[in-house]
């Protein structure tokens, strides 16, 4: 018998795992997928034509603003009046994505940098940036 011996009485248990089912599935396994793997690899030579298909991003318009240890003020290294500082911010508030890279003296006091960011977001510039220098080690 395949469970246990020649015993009368009370059978035995046979505690040994029967892999024969295990190894019998593994092998048609092995033998679907050899033969499957010729038909999946196998494709229609085909010469396709070179496409772009990135999208072609338009880089922000961007403005430096210098505040010097004075607290003078240069738009793209010319020197401009505070007047004149209202004028151009709401001129470039008007440009879709534009950006103000703010280039300022360590010099120069909170206050007068906290008012022209003040002003570049009441006139509409909502990108901010800080040029700085990298520390030299």
């Amino acid at each position: 018998m395949a469970f246990g011996g020649f015993e009368k009485g009370a059978q035995a248990l046979n505690n040994e795992i029967n892999t024969t089912p295990l190894v019998d599935v593994m092998l048609v396994l092995l033998v679907v997928f050899i033969l499957i793997t010729p038909v999946v690899t196998h494709s229609v030579k085909v010469d396709l034509p070179d496409a772009s298909s990135s999208r072609n991003e338009e880089k922000p318009e961007t403005v430096t603003l210098a505040i010097n240890a004075s607290g003078a003020v240069f738009w793209n290294d010319a020197a401009i009046t505070d007047d004149e500082l209202l004028a151009r911010l709401s001129d470039a508030g008007k440009i879709p994505n534009v950006e103000l890279h703010i280039r300022a003296d360590k010099e120069v006091k909170y206050q007068r940098l906290a008012e022209i960011m003040s002003a570049a977001q009441y006139n509409g510039v909502l990108k901010l940036g800080f040029v700085t220098e990298p520390v030299r080690q």
